[in-house]
């Protein structure tokens, strides 16, 4: 007897599930169609400005972005996606800086995660809502985004103007005279503790001749 009611259950389920199921496809089948007439209505096409179709780096009206090549995208990309690059510059001040040399993005492995861009220290990376981003080989979806002219004012530093010769070989020259003459009181006080004598340096000798013929 159980039976028998447990398979008329199981057909009333069966049946409102049926039901429902036609209601939607019934509401559906009443429902006006819109029909989207793309892509010949490309300029008044709306896209929602949180649609996530392409990485870019955000430049400002000089042309310079913020990304300083820190690599925290990369670390935090899932799969890979994005390559950096870097290279040391110039400072004018004479000092050197890290700077961004290339910045890979492959879009065909891209997880549109949005981890590379809530984890930026710099607020440099952004996604576009430009979806039209079919292309014919998959080459065509590794992009550098730094692909901008550098400005003028991040060239590097000049080099130093090199010193004056002349000036040059006169430092050399005192130093080499410096160093002879530490070397020979070196040996000279050497020479004097090998035979039992004091013998001072050059300099302390003329100090005490001096004070010598002052008292007198």
């Amino acid at each position: 007897m159980s039976s028998v009611k447990e398979y008329f259950k199981g057909v009333g389920e069966g049946v409102k599930s049926l039901l429902t199921g036609m209601k939607v496809t019934g509401k559906e089948l009443v429902t006006p169609k819109v029909t989207e007439q793309y892509p010949e209505n490309r300029d008044t096409l709306a896209i929602p400005e949180r649609f996530r179709a392409e990485l870019t780096l955000k430049y400002d009206a000089s042309g310079h972005h913020k990304c300083i090549g820190c690599g925290i995208c990369q670390m935090n990309c899932p799969n890979g996606t994005i390559q950096l690059t870097t290279k040391m510059v110039d400072l004018p001040d004479g000092k050197k800086k890290r700077k961004l040399d290339k910045y890979m993005y492959d879009l065909g492995s891209c997880t549109f995660c949005m981890l590379c861009v809530t984890t930026c220290p710099q607020d440099a990376l952004e996604f576009t809502n430009d979806f039209e981003q079919a292309v014919f080989t998959r080459d065509k979806l590794v992009k550098q985004l730094n692909y901008r002219p550098e400005p003028a004012d991040d060239a590097p530093a000049a080099p130093k103007p090199a010193m004056d010769p002349e000036k040059l070989a006169r430092i050399k020259a005192e130093a080499l005279a410096k160093a002879a003459k530490i070397k020979a009181e070196k040996e000279a006080a050497a020479k004097a503790a090998a035979e039992g004598t004091d013998v001072k340096p050059a300099a302390e000798a003329s100090s005490e001749e001096t004070n010598n013929e002052t008292s007198k």
